[in-house]
């Protein structure tokens, strides 16, 4: 282990080395494939209206490809091309970072905020293969950049309010900024009750409470070098989650990091940016305000990540070459003490995460090359080293209960790579493109113990002896856009290999009382999803503005079952109203009945719904200060409605108003 880190630390400080000066003939305006979600928080959105202080699940549940899932009315999961967390490579500006719970509970946009953050980067499939492994893609939550402005002291104050689970928002940010040093300090607090569904039906363990501080400073060492160092402390407690038999009564979250940055337009290498970085979550499930529960439970969790990275942009005559090389080190442990009614009888204690020791390091490389004005090419590679390590013997002795021959530790080789071809002409441009990828099982499929799943009601045991997943996707998109008319089309296509599920063991017995029984993670032969949609918009007049998406999703496993959380027939309408310094607009959005549900999976049908949204925004102007005004109704028609991404059948909100209020000094 020591052998590995020392090579790790040698390798990163030698990517401090710059290149000779060459100089580039590459377009600065090279497009690169990514899809990017501006989230800051001041900016007042012309297009789909959002609050200003919306959460970050707010803001992601926007995009096509995107779903969140819910098992709550906080910290949602998100989901990418039909694929949750464990497909996916969530990072924070880059670095890895792994949730406390074994119920996800945490997902990792929980331990940020809009505050922190200028933008989201969101790259399907093997486009967000970049900062890791994945086969359903990536989300970057990125930090802002070096803000060397030299235009001193700036104050900016936020209020939100919400009638809907009397809703309270409240943010501070504090910002100076000089030729060679700036300083950024933020914070925002949350709070609600429990939220009404439609026709004011109060869903109770709804209610949550939280707080985040960030600070950001840099100095600039040079004309070409900075500094940066980040700490990111975020808090929740007293969250409720009403499609589970657990609430939570801390989730807390330190993040930090150093980052140097070079850039320079003289050298060959054109931008060099090296983070070290740390981020340690404690998150606590608790039922102590639950009523009646079969027997008393406390199960904490406990994640800590150390990593680095360093990234390199060479551009040269019409190359673009990314590089990311990367590693982290992570310890996942979680526990479970159950206290019988019985005082009499003794408790009973058991590792759900057995102290889970997780070395990884990785190298990625792209490059973009430019054929001509109209056509571009670009190939990307991943490879990387993955093991896991069984640091507690006790948790090791309880796994080999299932696999006599385990041994504490288990070594993964993981590549990926894909390829890409854009045409784009003045009223025309569309691309394509293939890629393959692959991922090591989760802590919680790999090494879980008896981890209860409310939404099947099945024990989960983990399988370290699984193969790696994999999987081959296809993309095509497609844009049409002349003088005020744009239409779009954009599907994918992925083949899963050794598609990791849960299989019912009938010679097993469940631990959690009245569960249907025990799964034990195992793999299907493959599986297939595809996604395809369809974008329209129209500007009658620079005032004037309509838009419009249809989506329609698709997924079954080689056991002829339908797979799990496959979005339904959707679809999203907007009428959109723009003066100056004042925008509407009117919102439909909705899903289809889901026909294709998965008994196998624990899912029922889930029926149709549709759901109206009117959304307004103003911006007011003094000397020396600006205000932005969001304000609204949401579900104007009060609509009693689940979808499918809701746990267990849990209602979304009913009718609500709402207030934000900016303002920048």
């Amino acid at each position: 282990m020591k052998r590995h880190i020392i090579c790790v630390l040698s390798l990163f400080c030698s990517t401090f080395i710059f290149a000779q000066s060459e100089e580039s003939t590459v377009k600065k305006d090279t497009t690169f494939l990514e899809e990017i979600t501006v989230i800051a928080r001041r900016k007042l959105s012309n297009y789909r209206q959002e609050k200003t202080l919306s959460s970050i699940d707010d803001y992601l549940e926007k995009s096509n490809k995107i779903t969140m899932i819910k098992r709550g009315n906080y910290a949602w999961e998100p989901a990418l091309n039909n694929m949750n967390s464990e497909r996916l490579n969530v990072t924070i500006d880059g670095m890895q970072i792994f949730g406390a719970c074994t119920d996800k509970m945490d997902p990792i946009t929980s331990y940020v905020d809009v505050s922190n953050l200028q933008k989201v980067s969101v790259g399907s499939g093997q486009e967000g293969a970049e900062n890791g492994h994945c086969v359903g893609g990536g989300l970057d939550l990125q930090l802002p950049n070096s803000k060397f402005f030299d235009s001193g002291l700036k104050t900016s104050v936020d209020f939100g309010y919400e009638t809907n689970g009397n809703y309270k928002t409240t943010g501070l940010d504090l910002e100076y900024s000089g030729d060679k040093f700036y300083m950024n300090a933020d914070g925002i607090y949350r709070k609600s009750d429990n939220y009404d569904a439609g026709n004011n039906s109060e869903v109770i363990y709804s209610q949550f409470e939280k707080y985040n501080i960030s600070l950001q400073t840099g100095y600039k060492l040079s004309e070409n070098h900075t500094l940066d160092a980040n700490v990111i402390y975020d808090k929740a407690t007293d969250v409720g989650y009403p499609a589970l038999p657990m609430d939570v009564s801390l989730a807390e979250a330190l993040i930090t990091s150093v980052t140097h940055h070079f850039n320079s337009d003289s050298t060959l290498v054109n931008s060099l940016e090296s983070k070290l970085y740390f981020n340690t979550i404690t998150h606590i499930m608790d039922d102590s305000k639950r009523p009646i529960v079969p027997i008393r439970m406390d199960m904490p969790g406990w994640s800590d990540t150390y990593g680095f990275y360093s990234k390199a942009k060479i551009q040269k005559h019409k190359h673009a070459f990314s590089l990311n090389f990367n590693g982290f080190y992570n310890r996942s442990l979680a526990e479970m003490t159950m206290y019988p009614n019985d005082s009499n009888q003794p408790e009973m204690f058991m590792y759900t995460w057995p102290d889970i020791r997780t070395l990884y390091t990785g190298i990625y490389a792209k490059d973009v090359f430019v054929l001509n004005e109209n056509k571009t090419l670009s190939a990307s590679v991943r490879f990387g080293f993955h093991q896991n390590k069984i640091a507690e013997e006790v948790g090791l002795e309880s796994l080999q209960i299932f696999y006599p021959e385990l041994n504490d530790s288990k070594n993964r080789f993981l590549s990926s790579f894909s390829t890409d071809y854009t045409f784009k002409k003045e009223h025309f441009d569309y691309s394509f493109g293939l890629g393959y990828g692959e991922r090591a099982p989760s802590v919680s499929e790999g090494y879980g113990f008896f981890l209860f799943n409310s939404f099947d009601n099945f024990d989960y045991i983990g399988n370290p002896t699984m193969k790696n997943e994999k999987a081959l996707e296809g993309n095509v998109k497609a844009n049409y856009h002349k003088n005020k008319l744009h239409i779009g089309i954009e599907s994918s296509y992925f083949h899963l290999m050794d598609y990791i599920v849960g299989n019912i063991d009938n010679t097993l017995s469940p631990m959690t009382i009245g569960a249907n029984g025990i799964k034990v993670y195992n793999a299907l032969a493959y599986a297939t999803i595809f996604d395809v949609y369809v974008n329209a918009s129209y500007a009658f007049s620079k005032t004037i503005s309509v838009n419009g998406t249809v989506g329609y999703n698709y997924g079954k496993g080689s056991n002829n079952e339908s797979l799990a959380s496959i979005k339904p027939f959707s679809y999203l309408a907007e009428f959109n109203y723009n003066i100056k310094r004042f925008n509407a607009a009117l919102q439909l959005e909705g899903n289809g009945n889901q026909s294709k549900y998965s008994n196998f999976y624990g899912e029922d049908e889930t029926p149709a719904y549709a759901v109206l949204n009117l959304n307004l925004g103003n911006e007011l102007y003094t000397k020396h200060s600006k205000f932005l005004l969001k304000y609204g109704v949401e579900n104007i028609l009060d609509t009693s409605y689940s979808t499918y991404a809701d746990w267990n059948n849990i209602p979304r909100q009913g009718r609500n108003f709402y207030l934000n209020i900016s303002a920048v000094f």
